[in-house]
């Protein structure tokens, strides 16, 4: 594939704005998926996601679309939209060059749409404007895209407007993501790095690395090396999600998909870390991500018929999906050998004890969550602590300082005065 021809974007929104319907839509016009294969938010492949209506696993597809008489290749990755999976969010703009901000034409602008309107700012992405549910009889999409121009910059007239639930516009906005979004930097003839910005693990091929190729190329039976951990391996399989997993011989630049190398190790594949030719090595690694914060947190323990080295193989597993999770050994008297695990917020750690359940079929006891405290003591030094039983004797403490939020509120002018009433 010519690299002129192809774009990777992201599709962001605020939670419950269309993202996943609109990923549907082009995968149905883009002829992915045929119709008798289509389904409800056909991305979120996880069941929790399908009960709860909300993504919470950046998914991955390539579609093949035909525009102006040629072949493009769309490299699409839907994204999260509650707050607690920012960090996805964050992950895939990386391995971008362009993005879909969805707005709902009922709502407006909303908390998340600010906040990944930023992400794909400080990702460096091209961003395009798109107005969802312009069906609704609640709908005011002129007022809404006059909010994005005040809000976000992006010109009213050059919005999209669309209903995803239809197909209304879909068309036309699949032509503006080929002409207007920016094609990948042409690296073809520099050496192989290729940033890892996902993985799961299978029981019978190991760990299965989501990759974006950035350089060079990667090929069926070449030798690489993951840069962080120095590891070699042998490529056994290459392949593309359609949305299901379909190998192929070979990744150029540009282009995004999965590399199965045999690796039984978890603690090798990290998100983030560089993929590279172990012969002809890149002489630095790609930029990465920054590490996540984690703002809750709570301990962990064996249940009933969960023994603690099973326990640990399914925090490893986790982890190895879901890089903004963390989990640290703990000891109790009460409860015994567990595991003081890190979550973005509630709703993360929801989710968390729901996976270990049921994709691991174990039983868990879990703590009430608790925050972060940072502790300045009497001899100068900071400490952050996420456990009352961290605290040192109360004599050695100068102050104790919790988290506090940085409000922003965006409203309009007539519901100031009630707003500040409030504050």
């Amino acid at each position: 594939m010519d690299i002129q021809h192809i774009r990777n974007f992201s599709i962001v929104a605020h939670i419950d704005h269309g993202k996943s319907t609109l990923a549907d839509r082009m995968l149905e016009l883009t002829g992915t998926i045929d119709k008798r294969n289509a389904k409800d938010q056909i991305l979120d492949t996880m069941d929790i996601e399908r009960e709860r209506g909300i993504t919470i696993k950046a998914s991955s597809v390539t579609m093949a679309y035909e525009h102006a008489g040629e072949t493009y290749m769309l490299n699409l990755i839907d994204t999260p939209g509650h707050v607690d999976f920012g960090y996805e969010v964050s992950r895939s703009l990386a391995a971008c060059e362009g993005a879909l901000l969805v707005v709902d034409a009922s709502q407006g602008i909303q908390a998340q749409t600010l906040a990944n309107a930023y992400l794909a700012t400080e990702a460096g992405a091209e961003i395009l404007g798109v107005i969802n549910k312009v069906d609704l009889p609640a709908a005011q999409p002129e007022l809404v895209a006059e909010e994005i121009e005040h809000v976000l910059g992006i010109r009213k007239n050059e919005c999209f407007r669309i209903s995803a639930k239809t197909g209304i516009g879909v068309k036309d906005l699949l032509d503006a993501v080929c002409e207007l979004l920016p094609p990948p930097a042409d690296r073809q003839e520099e050496p192989t790095r290729a940033l890892i910005y996902d993985s799961h693990y299978d029981d019978y091929r190991g760990a299965i690395a989501y990759v974006r190729v950035f350089s060079g190329s990667l090929k069926v039976r070449q030798k690489i090396r993951l840069m962080g951990e120095g590891t070699a391996y042998l490529i056994t399989e290459l392949g593309k999600f359609r949305p299901d997993m379909r190998p192929v011989e070979q990744l150029g630049t540009g282009e995004v998909g999965y590399v199965i190398a045999n690796i039984r190790n978890l603690g090798d594949v990290r998100i983030g870390d560089t993929v590279t030719d172990d012969l002809r090595p890149a002489p630095d690694a790609l930029k990465g991500y920054k590490p996540p914060m984690q703002m809750v947190f709570s301990d962990f323990y064996p249940g009933n018929n969960t023994e603690y080295p099973r326990l640990r193989a399914a925090f490893e597993r986790l982890a190895l999906n879901d890089a903004s999770f963390s989990f640290a050994p703990q000891n109790s008297q009460a409860l015994g050998f567990g595991f003081r695990c890190g979550f973005l917020g509630l709703l993360h750690m929801e989710i968390v004890q729901e996976r270990l359940e049921r994709e691991n079929d174990i039983d868990v006891v879990q703590t009430a969550p608790t925050v972060s405290y940072e502790l300045l003591l009497r001899d100068g030094t900071v400490k952050r602590i996420d456990s009352p039983s961290e605290l040192p004797d109360r004599t050695m403490v100068e102050e104790i300082r919790e988290p506090y939020v940085r409000l922003e509120v965006i409203t309009t002018t007539d519901t100031i005065g009630g707003v500040m009433k409030l504050a």
